[in-house]
């Protein structure tokens, strides 16, 4: 058992050796990759870059080990790459750190080691992607009422049916100060019930438009 964390590599680096460590880095990339396309639905791109990421991880720190000159170089290289691209999600993030470490391990020489670290972090994730948390009756209210209807009490009654806590977060006025929209954070008591909580509300806001929209999305960007 204690052979998983003894290194392949011993003295200078062959071609074999070399390609056993892409091989197993691969590997560990694309059970990363099939254990998020099955949490969630992912981009084709962001599935082929968990792949190829662990790959390029290993080739970098086989290149710099032991060699100064390389490393400095290697630095050189990748700080003239910017990376502009909106907030990823946590999970987006979690999968990426971990499809590098493992490209760390592999380039160590500890392949067994980095494939069970890949499993098990997978794992992991399948396993806590499907337990039921409270964050995910969390939601965005949105509710356009008429400037007449004095809206800090209208909906409490409804609230206090249909959702555990609830908070007005803004308002704001609209259409030259003839409607106001209101954007609540709620946690629903039960989510099988929206479409009753959006029917009651639209019945006190005069039919004007309504959203309930998933809060956890955006707040779970790094």
């Amino acid at each position: 058992m204690s052979s998983i964390f003894d290194s392949v590599l011993s003295g200078s680096l062959s071609v074999g050796s070399y390609l056993l460590c892409l091989l197993a880095a691969g590997l560990c990339g694309a059970v990363a990759a099939l254990a998020l396309s099955r949490e969630r639905e992912a981009s084709r791109s962001f599935l082929i870059s968990l792949v190829v990421l662990p790959i390029i991880v290993s080739t970098v720190i086989l290149m710099v080990n032991g060699n100064v000159g390389t490393g400095v170089a290697v630095a050189g290289a990748f700080s003239l790459v910017r990376f502009r691209s909106v907030a990823g999600k946590a999970r987006d993030i979690s999968a990426i750190f971990l499809v590098m470490t493992a490209g760390l391990a592999c380039a160590a020489g500890y392949l067994a080691l980095a494939l069970l670290f890949t499993l098990i972090a997978s794992g992991v994730m399948l396993l806590l992607s499907r337990l039921p948390m409270s964050c995910d009756r969390t939601a965005a209210l949105l509710v356009t009422v008429p400037e007449s209807l004095h809206f800090s009490d209208a909906f409490d009654d409804l609230f206090a049916q249909y959702t555990k806590n609830s908070r007005l977060v803004k308002a704001k006025t609209s259409n030259m100060g003839s409607l106001y929209k209101l954007h609540y954070k709620i946690e629903l008591k039960n989510p099988a019930a929206a479409q009753d909580f959006l029917d009651a509300l639209r019945c006190r806001n005069g039919n004007l438009e309504i959203a309930l929209l998933n809060d956890t999305e955006g707040g779970e960007e790094l």
